[in-house]
């Protein structure tokens, strides 16, 4: 008769008592993620769902003994399908905001990145504040960071759309005259993707980007910060972060 291991992170939940702990399907952390955003996540040329968030998803899971079950859904529902649990965590480039963490619970940061103004490589305007978007059209990603700051600085005309793909559309095709999205997007679309655009304005200092899980998932999130240190400690994390973007997007500043 085999022998049956119990991965380390299962026994830390069991061993939690609160009856509002979330419960995870045995031997599979379910992952909610778009599928639509690369370098992050999207679907290769064969049809494979990949990319840096996808990596490391996979690799903290392994981590924890268990088996990744990705979720695909749009961006715009992604963090009510996490409270429905539709779920247990989100690996979608989730930054951490105080307003996010009165009704997420986030793992230590995995990535630190920017908001960056993207716009039609045919676009000679100097747009590189918030300041210069004003009274332009700008795409962003409904219920996003970005939507959030562009709206803080108002005057803006905020376009919103369920994902990265429909608004980088509508911005190549010169319906926007611009729009806002994570620095480390920016190369991956002019490199791989041949999009006519190009970065312009840097618009932040680097934020952090965690795994997203429900409040009530305390012992998971302890089992994920572990295993994100583990990741970094046996250079797992270095060699995805070259791999995808040829830096370390570990850390602010870089």
């Amino acid at each position: 008769m085999k022998r049956i291991l119990v991965p380390l992170a299962l026994l830390a939940l069991a061993s939690a008592q609160a009856a509002s702990l979330d419960t995870l399907k045995p031997g599979v952390l379910t992952i909610g993620m778009e599928g639509t955003y690369p370098p992050f996540t999207y679907k290769d040329e064969a049809g494979q769902l990949t990319g840096f968030d996808v990596d490391i998803a996979s690799a903290v899971a392994a981590k924890l003994g268990l088996k990744p079950q990705f979720v695909l859904t749009e961006w715009s529902g992604i963090l009510a399908g996490l409270q429905a649990g539709k779920f247990d965590a989100v690996v979608n480039q989730v930054g951490v905001t105080a307003e996010r963490q009165k009704s997420i619970l986030f793992s230590a940061p995995y990535a630190y990145s920017s908001a960056q103004i993207i716009v039609r490589k045919s676009n000679a305007a100097n747009l590189n504040s918030l300041d210069a978007l004003k009274g332009k059209r700008v795409g962003v990603g409904l219920g996003s960071n970005y939507e959030q700051m562009l709206r803080k600085a108002g005057g803006i005309n905020v376009v919103t759309y369920p994902g990265a793909p429909e608004y980088l559309a509508d911005l190549a095709a010169g319906r926007l005259d611009a729009a806002v999205n994570d620095r480390l997007l920016v190369g991956y679309l002019i490199q791989k993707q041949h999009l006519p655009v190009r970065g312009a304005g840097i618009l932040d200092d680097p934020q952090p980007v965690a795994i997203a899980m429900r409040k009530s998932g305390t012992a998971l999130k302890t089992a994920v910060d572990r295993a994100l240190l583990q990741l970094k400690a046996d250079g797992t994390y270095a060699k995805l972060s070259r791999k995808w973007f040829g830096q370390d997007v570990s850390k602010p500043g870089k």
